[in-house]
């Protein structure tokens, strides 16, 4: 009896050790044996050519037990192609892949939901194709999760809303449709949620409100309709709230006053209506306001003149009515003011005058009346000013450009008359008008002879002065789309005087006699995302800074059928070009060339630390120092400019040109 114990117990000792033998053996098999297969599954792509230890190649980490932790190759110049040449599978302690900027094409393998300790995922600026695979719904590990800038297309995987450690999620600049999930309500971690410059439609989900970390949400350059939720209020540490370029339509929900931490508000070409929130005063730490291009009226809430530290305000093409409160003066930090395009009446305040960081000033298009104060009028330290189409009167030295259409001007310049006496204007008027009426008679018969002749011209000028439907937006309220094309002969190459990083530039002579440089995407680059994200973004950047050492952007026509950007024509064209021409270079003496320096650092200086937030050109070459007429130097081409994270302590993409390496947009790395 104790025999056959002893043997039972026996057997079941040698059974389940056997069987601990043959899971060994088959966890063996599914998975690899050790680092070495790892090494081989990273041979086997190509993108290694080293004979040495795999954890000592560039871009490869690995653990005290030789495993590998982290494949980062991000920014290396690389063409990997495609991404499946990677064996997800024999990598499972893979923690971190960041392969952005890699030249990666194809689509996402549905193999990469087996690397389930992932916790960092970017696959950013590359050509990837195809929809999200269902299987990265397995990653619940993730924190960063980054796919910006590629070719996805597809619905947006409601199942990353079980990814509850996430902190960065950026699909923004691909061709993603269908609405945003709202189980993005449970990603109570986010900190960065991008999304813009893609196809997505439908409302804004009002669960986006429990996201209560969340700092930066952009959700531009898409097709959402609907509401603004007031939800979004309840984001109390949001710091840039981007929704412009959307179909939202209704009231501005009050509740984003609640935002007190908000610096970048921009609601621009919506159909937004109702009033400007007076909650918008509680907005404090707000740098940049922009509302532009909806159907906003009521009154300006004099509760703007709070927001101490705005330094860009634009409310132009509303409908805003009223008059301009005087509060506004206490916006002392404010450098660009565009109110033009609505029906604002009443006097100017004499004090808006006197805010000595104002750059651009635009209240052209409106209904204001009276004498423009002599502060204003006389104001050499403003570099643009258009009280154009208002009526105005004023005894002004400044150009009348600046007070075109606008009646009784007068002054001390050429195109204005002497001032006189009012008794004496009224003369004048009545005798003038009798005289015209007169003549008028005699002449109708002329006049009707020459009609045929001057219709067609006069139709030509209206449109030159005015613009058409394709009218670009400009600092002196002049050019339109129609000079560009004559002025260029519809961008003749005989005009072209370069190319950029994208994009051809052209010189152009405008009828006023303004001569303009523009850059014009080609035909394909408006259909790559890439580029034309690159064009989204240096109008984005170029129409907020205000440095003169940071080139000028008169205005830009975003338009299926064309697109370009015009800039202020510099007459030396490039640093680079110079330094290479034999003749010019003679006349950039090491004076001139210290004072080049000192120019790029005082812009840099302002991008890095006198800027809301700072300013990463990450493209500073000798191609991008333009050179006027004086030698004085330009910063230039922001495509690739980024705002930083003051806050975060993560490395940054490395992009731009050959030979420079500079941070860029935040790749949030792990290392």
């Amino acid at each position: 009896m104790v025999s056959s114990v002893i043997i039972s117990t026996a057997v079941v000792i040698v059974t389940s050790t056997m069987m601990m033998m043959l899971f060994s053996l088959a966890k063996a098999i599914s998975s690899p044996s050790s680092s070495t297969d790892e090494a081989e599954a990273l041979r086997s792509t190509g993108w290694w050519n080293s004979t040495s230890a795999h954890c000592h190649w560039d871009g490869v980490y690995c653990n005290n037990a030789g495993r590998v932790t982290g494949i980062a190759l991000y920014g290396s110049g690389k063409e990997l192609g495609e991404l499946s040449k990677l064996e997800f599978s024999s990598f499972p302690s893979l923690v971190e892949l960041n392969l952005s900027a890699c030249g990666l094409n194809g689509s996402i393998p549905h193999q990469i939901g087996t690397l389930t300790q992932l916790t960092y995922l970017s696959l950013g600026l590359n050509n990837l194709t195809g929809e999200l695979p269902l299987s990265l719904a397995n990653l619940t590990q993730l924190e960063v999760l980054s796919f910006y800038s590629n070719r996805l297309h597809g619905s947006i995987l409601p199942e990353i809303g079980k990814m509850k450690n996430l902190t960065v999620l950026d699909l923004g600049n691909n061709n993603l449709t269908g609405v945003i999930p709202s189980s993005f309500g449970n990603l109570t971690n986010l900190t960065f949620l991008y999304l813009d410059g893609n196809k997505i439609s439908g409302f804004i989900p009002p669960q986006i409100g429990k996201l209560k970390n969340l700092r930066f949400l952009y959700l531009s350059s898409n097709g959402l309709h609907g509401p603004i939720p007031p939800e979004i209020g309840k984001l109390k540490n949001l710091e840039v709230l981007y929704l412009f370029y959307n179909k939202l339509h209704g009231l501005i929900p009050p509740e984003i006053g609640n935002m007190k931490k908000l610096i970048f508000l921009n609601l621009r070409s919506n159909n937004l209506t109702g009033v400007i929130p007076s909650s918008f005063g509680n907005l404090t730490n707000l740098n940049s306001l922009t509302l532009r291009g909806n159907q906003i009226s009521g009154f300006i809430p004099p509760e703007i003149g709070y927001l101490l530290n705005l330094s860009y305000l634009d409310l132009s093409e509303n409908q805003i009515s009223g008059f301009i409160p005087e509060e506004i003066v206490n916006l002392k930090k404010l450098g660009h003011l565009d109110m033009s395009n609505n029906l604002i009446r009443g006097k100017i305040p004499s004090q808006l005058g006197y805010l000595k960081e104002v750059e651009y000033f635009n209240l052209s298009h409106n209904n204001l009346s009276g004498t423009i104060p002599h502060s204003i009028s006389n104001n050499y330290m403003w570099t643009s000013i258009d009280l154009s189409h208002n009526q105005l009167e004023s005894q002004s030295t400044t150009p009348h450009e600046a007070f075109g259409h606008d009646k009784g001007l007068c002054g001390g310049i050429n195109g204005l008359s002497h001032c006189k006496k009012r008794h004496q204007i009224v003369l004048i008027v009545v005798i003038s008008l009798s005289a015209t009426l007169l003549l008028s008679v005699t002449a109708l018969g002329f006049l009707f002879h020459k009609q045929k002749i001057r219709k067609n011209q006069l139709s030509k000028t209206t449109k030159a002065k005015n613009g058409d439907l394709f009218s670009i937006w400009d600092y002196d309220g002049t050019i339109a789309y129609d000079d560009i094309i004559q002025a260029t002969e519809d961008f003749d190459i005989k005009y072209c005087i370069g190319t950029g990083g994208y994009g051809s530039v052209y010189r152009a002579q405008l009828p006023s006699g303004k001569v303009v440089a523009l850059k014009k995407l080609h035909s394909w680059e408006r259909e790559d995302p890439t580029y034309l994200k690159s064009f989204e973004n240096e109008v984005q950047m170029l129409s907020t800074i205000q440095h003169r050492n940071i080139v000028k952007l008169h205005g830009f026509c975003l338009h299926n059928r064309c697109m370009f950007l015009v800039y202020k024509y510099m007459e030396k064209g490039s640093l680079y070009c110079m330094l290479r021409d034999e003749v010019e270079v003679v006349e950039l003496d090491w004076i001139k060339r210290v004072n080049v320096v000192k120019s790029i650092a005082s812009a840099l200086s302002y991008m890095h630390h006198d800027y809301v937030m700072p300013i990463i050109h990450r493209d500073i070459s000798s191609n991008n120092i333009l050179l006027d007429s004086k030698l004085e130097a330009c910063v230039s081409d922001f495509g690739t400019a980024r705002l930083l994270d003051p806050y975060s302590s993560n490395q940054t993409l490395l992009v731009g040109t050959y030979g420079y390496i500079a941070p860029g947009k935040l790749d949030y790395t792990l290392h």
